[in-house]
């Protein structure tokens, strides 16, 4: 003991230690006791598009990347976007080397252009792809590393985004990813044959514009499998684990974007599977109901607020190798030279197998999905709640020509331990599934999704 009694400097250093580490195990043992709801400012109605040089003059902005893909730049979308910034008198460049299904390679591309610029915001007019194309250039020219630093783990390093970024708008043109929305940029890594991403909510674009005149040229196949993409989105948000069985985070900043099923992520969930209802068919059906096409780009904001709060899981999870290693699938609509699997068929084609496996851990809330989507269920037996659900996908399925299963796109059964393989490290949304899937649980959900009729 010194002179005032106190204990010796290295004594007092190891007994704060030792309490770091009780505090440290108690949070880690407890489970979570909050969410945090987190989206993008969100401007509604047709024309509004004008508006962007406005917003980009009005925040002080010297000089903007815009990011686009090649068959998109001639387009009304873009056109109206670049006349809308001359307008204005707002500096920019365009970038239209975005990669639809984009990869590690093609982010790399963007960045690099973005750092050659001296951009102070983005603006981002296309579907998901330009959009989280746009964010990780937000990301890596703002904060610089390398590509796999913020990718999340165990794929990448997972390091939390340090701080704000500079402003971002997104003008989608696709009714699917709700990308406009979220804090979430996907991409193919190309050496490991699968998808995978940066999750925060800094990534968050400050604006998403959902002007409905933008989707008016939207094949009628890509209208189908980004409407499906909306489908699944709400339907994962909303059977995802609750949030309080998750781990609570030791500081409120490491709590994750994706937290599991929320009272208010339920309620924007719900809601667009009833859009989905009514107005995917016609949509895809009829490209000038414009109604119908306004009413699918609206949904996907509704379920981009689900699900970028609650997350998706295994059918999302299962999507990243089918769409990673696709052989020789060149969809209808996409005018594309290489193979792609769209990610909305990527992921509707494993979504009625893994919602018969899932329905037992929360069949009522598989069967409020199920009613969400229109089905009569007063009288279900809760045992009949997976079937229930996953004919009524299958149902859409068949109505929107979509491909019958994962043998339709190229797969068989002798694909399936890549398949798992690309599956196990999605631990961002496996892990929020509300039935654990081990190996042998992903791999007899790949055989089940091989056919459907």
């Amino acid at each position: 003991m010194s002179d005032g009694g106190s204990m010796p400097e290295a004594g007092l250093e190891q007994n704060r230690f030792s309490n770091y580490l009780l505090v440290s195990l108690r949070l880690a043992m407890t489970k979570e006791i909050g969410f945090e709801m987190a989206a993008s400012n969100i401007r509604f109605g047709p024309g509004i598009t004008h508006e962007i040089g406005m917003d980009l003059a009005d925040m002080g902005v010297r000089h903007v990347m815009v990011l686009t893909d090649e068959n998109l730049r001639p387009l009304p979308p873009v056109q109206t976007v670049l006349q809308s910034l001359d307008d204005h008198r707002v500096s920019f460049k365009l970038f239209d080397r975005v990669k639809v299904e984009p990869t590690d390679a093609s982010f790399k591309t963007a960045i690099e252009f973005g750092q050659s610029g001296a951009f102070d915001a983005f603006v981002a007019v296309g579907g998901g792809s330009t959009i989280d194309t746009a964010k990780a250039v937000n990301l890596y020219t703002t904060y610089p590393a390398d590509l796999l630093d913020y990718v999340n783990a165990p794929i990448g390093k997972g390091k939390p985004v340090p701080g704000p970024l500079k402003p971002l708008i997104a003008v989608p043109t696709t009714a699917g990813t709700g990308s406009e929305t979220t804090g979430v940029t996907i991409f193919d890594l190309v050496e490991i044959h699968a998808k995978t991403g940066i999750a925060h909510r800094y990534l968050k674009p400050t604006l998403g514009i959902i002007d409905p005149e933008n989707t008016r040229m939207l094949p009628s196949a890509v209208a189908a499998s980004t409407g499906l993409d909306v489908l699944s989105h709400a339907l994962e948000s909303y059977t995802a684990i609750p949030y309080r069985e998750r781990p609570r985070p030791e500081r409120p900043k490491l709590r994750p974007a994706y937290q599991g099923s929320n009272p208010i992520s339920d309620v924007w969930s719900l809601q667009a599977l009833r859009m989905v209802a009514e107005y995917l068919p016609r949509a895809v059906e009829n490209t000038e109901d414009n109604e119908a096409r306004g009413m699918m780009l609206l949904a996907a904001s509704y379920a981009g607020i689900g699900f970028g709060n609650a997350g998706c899981h295994l059918p999302h999870g299962m999507s990243y190798p089918v769409s990673g290693m696709a052989k020789s699938y060149k969809p209808e609509g996409y005018p594309v030279d290489y193979p792609i699997i769209p990610h909305g068929i990527s992921v509707i084609l494993n979504a009625p197998a893994v919602f018969r496996f899932t329905a037992t851990a929360c069949p009522e809330r598989h069967l409020e999905g199920a009613a969400a989507l229109g089905v009569e269920v007063s009288n279900i037996n809760p045992d009949d709640a997976g079937r229930i659900l996953s004919d009524r996908i299958i149902e859409f399925m068949q109505r929107l020509n979509i491909p019958n299963g994962l043998s339709a796109v190229g797969y068989t059964s002798g694909d399936i331990p890549a398949l798992v393989e690309g599956t196990l490290p999605q631990h961002r949304v496996t892990k929020l599934s509300p039935r654990p899937a081990e190996a042998e649980d992903l791999a007899a959900l790949f055989e089940d999704a091989m056919s459907y009729w």
